[in-house]
């Protein structure tokens, strides 16, 4: 059962009907043992934050910003916020102070939500030059806060304002006005400039979204959903709120580094990833595979072949196996394949939603082999995620995206582009009419950037046509402008950012030799070519301090991690640049693909 509320509503709602059933399982800041929240709690706290938001004097559609990694708190706050009909503004916990600078002024931000000692510092470092800002809350109670700092409350201080009841018929009014055309989030996205445009998403986004996804998505109020994605994402984001629809139980995950340990702790029976999780669960087991005996290896690889065969090459395919094929899986899942997803903490597996970037069809086939129900899909913020999945149960093909789910309507262009159209697409860009007007064609059609081709029903993407990268992992990179915040080097004569479908970014470096050879001289480092120079480690180290000292505004998964030397510069007659000296990056990937792969090598 679905109970598919406006989100001012949505908590006191679901808890009418669990009560005194978990609804969130979390770890304090710092704490080591996994705590416990009822929706009843929940719900209190909820209408505690409201009443606290009140009193600070917050009015319906203020922007409220929120900077900080995943924790209940941050849950507490969005939908406080939400049930005051105010608008919560998400910024990803590992933001520069550049980007939360833009963020807070763009969007007038008077009262700003943050987790950590690296949010709480970087939000103080701007205050100043903030003109709007005039309060920070602090959740985590262990940050050290500035002498003297009148600007900054902690989380706890902060509920106190939200105690007794006085203000609760107003709250309640408030939720009585609300309707579907309010604003409940402004996700900030970057472009292929650098500059960031805040994605405008309604309630009725919402409402249309949770009804949509209900059809196709099959949890149920029997699930443990761990979060994994930062709840900025709008993936996670959405695929939380879907999950409380269908009252099922929420695992905070603080800190993704400890992901997999959490998952071993609490045994979810459901994440929504992006496809570097996979990858890397995929590339533990095949060095496992690898270290083990002739014996123990051979069995393994059996066992995948006759899982790849039982669940892709018949049960995706909608086709029903032979008898003594699945009785074989049966015994090799019940044995080899329960011990892998048991290693992982997923014994109880369900289905994980799988989206943010290109699935390797390898990975999709293991993942599916061993059996786990990934269930890959495609979305963007301005679409509020699920634009396609696959169904659990359905046939499916590997490489697809899946199935448009219900009230989206996808039209291919001339130019393969992927267009959209219905109620869980943006109505536009914050404060950017430009950019809304040039986001859609002129029958209301939005642009996504990608090109694709429908097939079957399935939906399948190709290259990406928007000069935007986007990493394994899901972030959003703009190369041109991480290139000219580097080129300002004197040693950097060209650059050439590497990124798209990548897990970090790295880059192509041709430096300005005169001046590489001079310091080389300087420092005694003998060499007899300018591939001498390239290869030298000492040269590198130099490099990478510069490079790190020049990208320090950016956030952590803009900047480069790694990056080749070159000895020749990019030419025309290579066709590496256009007649205007601009790089092609298409022609870049292609002339330097060894150079490129041994950067990602482990």
């Amino acid at each position: 059962m679905q109970i598919n509320s406006h989100l001012s509503r949505l908590i006191p709602d679901v808890t009418a009907h669990y009560g005194d059933r978990e609804a969130l399982i979390y770890k304090n800041f710092g704490g080591t043992q996994w705590k416990s929240c009822s929706w009843r709690q929940f719900a209190d706290i909820v209408g505690q934050v409201s009443r606290a938001m009140l009193r600070l004097g917050i009015g319906v559609q203020e922007n409220v910003g929120v900077f900080s990694q995943n924790s209940v708190q941050y849950l507490f706050t969005d939908f406080g916020a939400w049930g005051i009909r105010a608008v919560t503004i998400p910024f990803y916990a590992t933001s520069s102070e550049q980007q939360i600078q833009f963020m807070i002024s763009d969007a007038q931000i008077r009262f700003l939500f943050v987790g950590e000692q690296e949010q709480y510092d970087k939000a103080r470092r701007v205050f100043s030059t903030c003109s709007s800002l005039e309060q920070i809350i602090v959740y985590d109670p262990a940050v050290h806060l500035e002498p003297d700092d009148p600007t900054t409350m902690s989380f706890s201080d902060f509920l106190k304002l939200g105690e007794g009841t006085d203000l609760q018929q107003q709250v309640e009014q408030l939720q009585q006005e609300a309707t579907m055309d309010d604003i409940a989030n402004i996700l900030y996205t970057s472009g292929t400039t650098g500059d960031s445009k805040g994605v405008i998403l309604t309630m009725g986004q919402y409402y249309a979204a949770m009804e949509a996804n209900n059809k196709c998505v099959p949890v149920t109020d029997k699930d443990r959903i761990l979060n994994f994605l930062p709840f900025t994402h709008i993936f996670e984001k959405g695929w939380k709120i879907l999950c409380i629809t269908k009252g099922a139980t929420l695992i905070v995950n603080t800190r993704p580094q400890e992901v997999q340990q959490s998952m071993r702790e609490t045994h979810p029976t459901c994440m929504c990833s992006v496809p570097r999780f996979w990858e890397k669960v995929y590339m533990g087991v095949q060095e496992k595979i690898e270290s083990s005996g002739a014996l123990q290896r051979k069995l393994f690889r059996h066992a995948l072949e006759v899982g790849r065969r039982h669940n892709i090459e018949y049960l995706a395919a909608g086709k029903e196996p032979p008898m003594a094929l699945r009785l074989e899986y049966q015994v090799l899942n019940k044995t080899v394949f329960s011990l892998v997803r048991k290693e992982l903490g997923l014994e109880n597996a369900h289905f994980f939603p799988t989206a943010g970037s290109t699935v390797s069809a390898h990975v999709e086939e293991f993942v599916h082999s061993i059996g786990i129900f990934m269930d890959v899909g495609y979305g963007l913020t301005e679409s509020l995620a699920t634009v396609s999945c696959l169904h659990l149960d359905e046939p499916f093909t590997v490489g697809s995206v899946g199935i448009p789910i219900d009230s989206i309507s996808i039209r291919i262009s001339d130019e393969g582009e992927v267009l959209l159209k219905g109620p869980t697409i943006t109505k536009g860009y914050y404060n950017r009419d430009d950019l809304t007007k040039q986001a859609f064609t002129e029958d209301g059609y939005f642009h996504t950037g990608d090109s694709g081709y429908l097939k079957d029903g399935e939906l399948f993407l190709k290259e990406r046509l928007k000069d935007l990268f986007k990493t394994s992992n899901g972030k959003y990179i703009a190369p041109q402008m991480i290139e000219s915040k580097l080129l300002v080097d004197k040693y950097i004569d060209q650059l050439a950012i590497i990124a798209d479908e990548r897990k970090f970014v790295s880059a192509l470096i041709v430096p300005e030799y005169k001046l590489l050879e001079e310091y080389a001289r300087q420092n005694g480092i003998a060499f007899n070519s300018r591939e001498d120079l390239c290869q030298d480690k000492r040269i590198y180290r130099m490099m990478m301090e510069r490079i790190e000292t020049l990208q320090q505004q950016l956030a952590h998964y803009e900047q480069v991690k790694r990056f080749t030397l070159l000895p020749e510069p990019f030419s025309l007659q290579r066709g590496e640049l256009t007649n205007t000296l601009k790089i092609k990056r298409r022609v870049l990937n292609e002339n330097y693909k060894a150079e490129i792969e041994k950067m990602y090598e482990e």
